[in-house]
């Protein structure tokens, strides 16, 4: 406070400064909030697709296991090896509150068997069909997870901003302005009992002379 010039120039800019502030905070606050709301979105719809790709896994591998049984694991290893990888994706983004959020775009296609039915069995086209599901889930998986992670941290950064107006900016301006403003009201004070010294002095000098 000591390096504060107690004037009116100062007592606006502190006051303006103050204000600023305050409404710096409302918006951040207002910003935190859209965030944990489209985070907590997110993070319902990751639980749903985990439950999805869990209960695909789990339909997947009792009829690869069956599969295995029923051809042979190296008849089925082969032919794990014709099956083609599935990249055929784009990727995109979006804006939340200023954070750009990942949307994956794809063809969602009923895939065709690269194998020879020959050589297979129902539970081979069963065990096919599954894992190409769970190739689609495993992609909005991904894009919801990485969503969640960018949101979280523009949240632990929005918030740390909201705490140094809230805790340190918006009281020091709070503590400037209320300082500033004794000074003077006492500086006024002090003004008006002087004038009515000079007053009384004045009066008297008339009344005497």
């Amino acid at each position: 406070m000591e390096n504060i010039a107690p004037t009116k120039s100062n007592l606006i800019s502190a006051k303006s400064t103050l204000e600023f502030s305050k409404k710096g905070y409302e918006l951040l606050d207002q910003k935190r909030n859209v965030l944990i709301r489209e985070m907590m979105a997110y993070v319902d719809k990751a639980k749903d697709i985990q439950e999805m790709i869990n209960k695909k896994f789990e339909e997947a591998y009792e009829a690869l296991i069956m599969a295995n049984i029923t051809m042979g694991v190296s008849t089925v290893e082969e032919i794990s090896h014709t099956v083609p990888e599935n990249g055929q994706f784009n990727l995109l983004f979006k804006s939340v509150m200023g954070v750009e959020v990942p949307i994956v775009r794809y063809d969602k296609k009923h895939k065709e068997p690269t194998y020879s039915f020959y050589q297979t069995n129902t539970a081979m086209d069963i065990a096919f069909i599954k894992f190409s599901e769970i190739t689609y889930l495993i992609m909005e998986y991904a894009e919801v997870e990485n969503a969640v992670f960018k949101l979280a941290m523009e949240i632990k950064k929005t918030q740390k901003r909201a705490n140094a107006l809230q805790n340190i900016q918006i009281p020091k301006y709070e503590e400037i302005v209320k300082y500033i403003q004794d000074v003077l009201e006492e500086k006024d004070r002090e003004d008006f009992f002087r004038l009515k010294v000079v007053k009384k002095k004045s009066q008297r000098k008339k009344a005497n002379p």
